[in-house]
């Protein structure tokens, strides 16, 4: 069973590196063909994309790869990079707006209707991201979860997805930089951020305290450490983007100073 898992997770890594080199092309091939017609797109999206396409590959493939099948360090580093930077990195490079920049115009409109739907209003919601990303996480390291996603290649499959895709929402969600069909108030975003930011801290201290089913103590602890500190980085670059927003958002225009001197 071992040796079929290991198998499993080989051809499973073979298909991801497959995608994310398909996707380290196509962003840049979208994007100069659009700019020949179009606002040229900026370089630095390019960078963004490709460091965060390189932050997946790293959880899948690689040395990072082999040490997070074992350890539990090495799997919270993983956490960290597929969960928390990679969402950030691939949303600053506003794939979405360069998605409809490269479709047709019918094919843009259907894409837009689908952002507009009321179940996107639902998922996109701040409080509903937030449940999906940090209680998915709760429930993969409080329950038999994480055990499981190292018996069963669908587990291990299925959770990684959603690590990333919950990731990504929930940025989104608070991060108003690629296209969005609504937009919610400051004051609101902030709150869950805020909620979301505790939570995480309390459950970095929960693994710590208490090691998920199958981790030795000594690498809980320093998993638990991992989480605490290594997400403050992240969340720092998060907040600091959501002020600055928020500053250009309510600070006084220039033609509003002029008309007030």
């Amino acid at each position: 069973m071992e040796h079929n898992l290991q198998t499993g997770l080989a051809s499973m890594e073979t298909i991801v590196v497959i995608l994310l080199f398909l996707a380290f092309l196509l962003y840049p091939l979208a994007a100069a063909l659009t700019s020949l017609r179009l606002k040229a797109w900026p370089l630095h999206r390019y960078f963004l994309w490709s460091l965060g396409v390189f932050c997946i590959a790293a959880v899948f493939t690689g040395p990072l790869a082999d040490i997070a099948h074992d350890d539990f360090t090495g799997h919270m580093w993983t956490h960290l990079l597929l969960g928390m930077l990679a969402p950030l990195l691939l949303l600053l490079a506003m794939p979405m707006t360069l998605l409809l920049r490269s479709l047709p115009i019918s094919a843009a409109r259907k894409v837009t209707s689908i952002l507009k739907s009321q179940l996107f209003h639902l998922l996109s919601n701040p409080i509903t991201a937030w449940i999906l990303n940090t209680g998915g996480l709760y429930m993969l390291y409080m329950t038999d979860l994480y055990e499981l996603m190292h018996r069963s290649l669908i587990a291990y499959g299925l959770i990684h997805l959603h690590v990333f895709l919950a990731g990504y929402l929930f940025t989104a969600s608070i991060l108003y930089i690629d296209v969005t069909s609504h937009r919610l108030g400051y004051l609101f975003r902030s709150v869950v951020l805020i909620v979301s930011l505790a939570a995480h801290k309390i459950l970095s201290k929960l693994i710590y305290a208490y090691p998920p089913d199958g981790v030795p103590r000594e690498q809980a602890e320093a998993g638990g450490m991992i989480m605490y500190y290594g997400g403050d980085f992240i969340d720092l670059v998060i907040i600091v983007i959501f002020c600055w927003q928020w500053y250009k958002a309510t600070a006084p225009r220039k033609s509003e100073m002029a008309e007030k001197i």
